[in-house]
């Protein structure tokens, strides 16, 4: 394990003790990308301490976590108490990335404002509607939706504050008003905000550099930098091959258990939520060697903090069967944590779990 890997798992509690809850995962790492939902469930879980499946899906569906396009034009999973806050600050930067796809649905201002107020009205009172009733509605307005269309304006409608997720009909998502699902959401001027996105986000992803917050939180450099001015006494840093690198302060960290495997996935923090220095977690340059169709590191194994294959769930009817590519061989040692990440993973879904390595 590097300097820098081992200290940000430990920052992004991969290693160490676990969290007690799933919001506590959430809070301390800021925000979660969750584009991916089951997967983004399954990071949250190996942070804390024995959290299935079904007990997330009570979570999200009670509220207690939030999911909405914040930060990056993806979503992320959110704490009630943030949602706000950082929508209000990351929002305007996200808004500029879509222009052009607003602009390619024949989505000006007027028809967003349209869209937002129809979907105001119809959320009002607790109903949570599904993306395909929500576009009927739009359609009976007399706005013309397609797939991308309706997903430009649900996006648009999560950054305004207008919208976030609402407690699944089955297994569909729905939207809810936001004013209703976190009623008592912060509220900070811009300063507060840049300071405690700062804080947030080196706390739980550091090591990390002012690019890789730039990338994670889609801000300019000029916020960056005012951001860490404010902070920066809360912060330590190091210049590691003329880098600069800023992470919280922590207990002497003992030197971590060797061999030691996660089966991560591909948008996990560990590997998404960093811009300059992603490739940390890759010093051998195996991954990135890989052909782009297999894509770098879609759920990645990471033995010692390093990328060392890829793996893919099997889901069968009573257990699940973790299919795996090493890049190099694994010894007996790595081949016994691999094992052991994989009834983790069988343990969060509720299922027996089965390892297959390709002979």
């Amino acid at each position: 394990m590097t300097p820098i890997t081992q200290a940000r798992m430990r920052s992004q509690h991969l290693r160490g003790d676990p969290v007690e809850t799933p919001e506590e995962v959430v809070r301390l790492l800021g925000a979660v990308q969750s584009q991916d939902f089951g997967p983004a469930k399954w990071s949250i879980a190996q942070r804390s301490e024995g959290v299935t499946d079904a007990a997330l899906d009570q979570a999200f569906a009670a509220g207690t976590i939030l999911r909405t396009h914040v930060l990056r034009p993806t979503w992320h999973f959110v704490l009630p108490a943030d949602i706000r806050w950082m929508l209000e600050l990351t929002a305007p930067r996200v808004h500029a990335l879509n222009s052009a796809f607003y602009r390619n649905q024949d989505l000006d201002g007027a028809v967003l404002e349209r869209c937002n107020a129809a979907l105001a009205r119809a959320l009002q009172g607790g109903q949570h509607l599904t993306r395909q009733e929500i576009g009927a509605l739009l359609e009976r307005a007399g706005i013309a939706t397609n797939p991308l269309r309706l997903g430009a304006i649900l996006m648009n409608a999560e950054l305004n504050g207008i919208v976030c997720s609402g407690t699944p009909h089955g297994k569909q998502q729905t939207y809810a008003l936001l004013e209703e699902r976190a009623p008592q959401a912060r509220r900070l001027n811009r300063e507060e905000a840049l300071a405690e996105l700062t804080l947030r986000y080196f706390t739980g992803h550091g090591p990390a550099t002012a690019k890789d917050l730039r990338w994670w939180s889609s801000l300019t450099m000029a916020d960056i930098e005012r951001g860490m001015a404010m902070v920066a006494s809360r912060l330590e840093h190091e210049v590691i091959d003329g880098v600069t690198y800023w992470f919280a302060a922590s207990e002497p960290d003992p030197d971590p258990a060797s061999p030691t495997v996660h089966l991560l996935q591909g948008y996990d923090e560990y590997i998404v939520g960093y811009g300059e220095s992603k490739y940390v977690l890759d010093v051998s340059g195996v991954a990135r060697s890989l052909p782009r169709a297999r894509g770098i590191y879609t759920h990645a194994i990471i033995l010692d903090g390093q990328v060392a294959g890829q793996w893919r769930p099997v889901p069968k009817k009573n257990a699940v069967t973790v299919e795996v590519t090493l890049f190099t061989p694994f010894g007996d040692a790595q081949t016994e944590g691999l094992r052991g990440a994989a009834e983790r993973y069988g343990a969060f879904l509720g299922l027996p779990a089965a390892l297959t390595i390709p002979g």
